[in-house]
């Protein structure tokens, strides 16, 4: 370790600066710390530990199972994209543009973070549902109906996920460098050339992250399912709602799906740890 050299009056002194050594953790916070961790990991661990693993392969292959997993897949893609086709353009609107009242919009996108999902759930039934402020236009006009349809469980996953995109790619735009969007108007693109060639390269990493999470997000979605579409077989019970349901008639059955959205979620939050849990 360098030394120090203290100037007086009379002979120089040397003082060794002090060695750091492993900082020691306070009992008063390593217990409950510990406690916390246990608190967290303990539930997954006992799920890991209950799981069927000798059967695992012939639940996966119950036709309930499967129908679940490949509605659920189906739907959460379906409202990624959805989320990706209108979240983007919003999170824009959000980060390059000032107008009054941003703050509640941006407020009001943040919502369904914090709503309970039945109460969205709720919300998409009063506005969707053939007696809701939009459904009954929808129902007499084009004979369209949401609630209780594979398409209700779009919109009620797309309506809980798309926060997360708007968040992460509002996030990407702010932080993105304006220098090479002005360079591009400078030489003559226009606003959806510099938009297309411009600043979707430049924030392509935070939509890619907040396209993920969305999925995730929409993946995993309950409350808000349940009330606006319903648990039907094969048309909008996703896997989810499938545990829910086999929480009373097979508890091996719910261990397996609960085992499937633990996976999901571990494998995406690990894909994603530099840019969401890592601390500089």
């Amino acid at each position: 370790m360098p030394a120090t050299e203290q100037q007086s009056s009379g002979p120089a002194v040397t003082v060794p600066a002090r060695r750091r050594g492993p900082r020691r953790v306070p009992l008063f916070l390593f217990v409950p710390a510990g406690l916390a961790l246990a608190f967290l990991v303990l539930p997954l661990l006992g799920l890991l530990l209950r799981a069927p693993w000798s059967t695992l392969l012939e639940h996966l292959a119950q036709p309930a199972i499967l129908a679940a997993l490949r509605l659920s897949l189906l739907t959460a893609t379906l409202a990624t994209a959805v989320c990706v086709l209108l979240g983007v353009p919003l999170a824009w609107l959000l980060a390059r543009v000032e107008f009054r009242g941003r703050r509640l919009v941006r407020a009001l996108v943040t919502v369904p973070l914090v709503l309970p999902p039945v109460v969205g759930g709720v919300a998409l039934l009063l506005l969707f549902g053939r007696r809701g402020l939009l459904g009954s236009w929808l129902d007499e006009t084009f004979g369209v109906t949401l609630p209780f349809t594979t398409a209700g469980v779009v919109v009620a996953e797309a309506f809980v996920a798309m926060p997360f995109l708007v968040i992460a790619v509002e996030g990407a735009l702010r932080g993105a460098d304006t220098r090479y969007e002005e360079a591009a108007a400078t030489l003559g693109a226009g606003r959806w050339t510099t938009f297309r060639r411009v600043t979707l390269p430049l924030v392509a990493p935070g939509v890619a992250a907040g396209a993920v999470l969305c999925w995730a997000r929409a993946l995993g979605e309950f409350g808000a399912t349940i009330t606006f579409a319903g648990n039907f077989p094969g048309r909008t019970q996703t896997m989810p709602l499938a545990v829910y349901l086999a929480l009373e008639t097979d508890l091996e059955a719910a261990i397996v799906l609960s085992l499937i959205l633990l996976v999901v979620s571990v494998t995406i939050l690990a894909g994603l740890r530099d840019r969401w849990i890592s601390s500089p």
